[in-house]
């Protein structure tokens, strides 16, 4: 099963009340919320107001995007991200992998990311939870292959990964990665960016992001596609194209 939702960090500007009004409107499902400016990390009171004023808009609250960097406990106490995302009653911790690309990370520092994935991941376990990696440029996932090896390496079945797709790279290419990603896949950042590194439109990717859908719907298993960096970060871009992205679900017969 596909749902759409957004991410809230696409409105950092925007008040959480109207992040969730521009969701109903949109007829989306659901929101990410991040933990840099609509719900900090450690602010529960923040929390269970933004946990009420979704649920009475009837909305779902798809996952918690916090910006604990695993292997960075000193920065960030994961227990802080862990209270919180308690609070909200999410299913999914987002994580970044990480400070340093594939290419600059040391076998020590890699292992430390792997150490630190295990104790949260064991954490989560515990909460009922699930924690995944963002799939993003300079951390340990910022390939395919890195990621799926940082994954076996950690081998905890409570830490999985998000996908996106890498802008700029071809679509063979990132079908390829997301193929690769697919058995520990949890949910999609969807976004359109041009070839020109601009955000454009999501209808422009059309051809690609059919593709992508497909194949993520094979799975079978529950996945969110969230809505992430729209253009001019304009509410209008949103509602165009949670159009875009709800149609293009409604084409994809479900199982």
């Amino acid at each position: 099963m596909l749902h759409a939702g957004v991410c809230s960090v696409t409105f950092r500007r925007l008040p959480a009340q109207e992040v969730i009004r521009l969701a109903v409107q949109a007829g989306l499902k659901g929101i990410e919320w991040g933990g840099d400016i609509h719900v900090p990390h450690g602010n529960l009171s923040v929390a269970r107001e933004v946990v009420r004023q979704t649920r009475d808009a009837g909305l779902e609250i798809s996952s918690y995007g916090s910006y604990y960097r695993v292997g960075h406990d000193d920065e960030l106490p994961f227990e802080k991200v862990l209270e919180t995302a308690r609070v909200l009653e999410v299913p999914v911790v987002r994580v970044w992998a990480g400070k340093h690309g594939s290419r600059q990370a040391s076998p020590d520092y890699r292992q430390k990311v792997v150490d630190d994935s295990r104790r949260i991941a064991e954490m989560c376990r515990r909460e009922g939870l699930t924690a995944c990696y963002e799939y993003h440029s300079d951390t340990l996932t910022d390939t395919s292959e890195s990621a799926q090896q940082l994954m076996e390496a950690v081998g905890h079945p409570a830490m999985r990964s998000y996908w996106q797709p890498t802008v700029g790279q071809s679509a063979s290419r990132n079908l390829s990665d997301l193929r690769r990603v697919l058995p520990r896949l949890v949910n999609v950042h969807v976004y359109w960016w041009t070839h020109g590194n601009v955000r454009g439109a999501l209808h422009e990717g059309e051809r690609e992001w059919q593709r992508y859908l497909w194949l993520v719907a094979r799975t079978g298993r529950e996945h969110w596609l969230l809505l992430e960096f729209v253009r001019g970060d304009s509410p209008e871009a949103l509602l165009e194209d949670a159009s875009t992205l709800k149609r293009w679900l409604g084409n994809i017969p479900e199982g």
